[in-house]
């Protein structure tokens, strides 16, 4: 990828993720982040979830991996930003959930591509605000 092959308006390729509570475990013990919102639907219920949510972070990874794989590889990345706007309730089934990511790009300058990423899990956005910028 150059910075003439890239354009305002290009979209990334969409990429859905499924999510299964077996995930969401193996996650908890990568980032040893063991909050039971994570694993245990009564603990997530005690402050007003549904059931199990996804990590913030396993979430924000997702949608950048995406960018990452448009962009060549990850030391193309020059920043990443995102806001959390709803977290992601992931079922105790088989099926678990799915996550759509997308992008765009809305800037390129001086060699760096501005992409503005979109995700959501149904129809709930789980990311606000999230851009990431790479270097072409």
């Amino acid at each position: 990828m150059s910075v003439d092959t890239v354009a305002v308006g290009d979209q990334l390729p969409t990429r859905e993720v499924h999510l299964t509570r077996q995930d969401v475990v193996r996650y908890s013990g990568a980032s040893t982040d063991f909050n039971p919102i994570h694993f245990s639907d009564r603990h997530a219920r005690a402050i007003g979830q549904a059931g199990v949510i996804a990590h913030g972070m396993w979430t924000m990874g997702a949608a950048l991996a995406g960018v990452i794989e448009w962009a060549g590889g990850p030391d193309h990345v020059v920043s990443y930003f995102v806001r959390f706007t709803r977290p992601v309730a992931v079922p105790d089934t088989d099926e678990g959930t799915t996550l759509t990511f997308s992008g765009t790009v809305t800037a390129v300058e001086n060699g760096i591509a501005t992409i503005a990423i979109e995700a959501t899990c149904g129809d709930d956005k789980v990311l606000g605000a999230a851009k990431a910028e790479v270097r072409l």
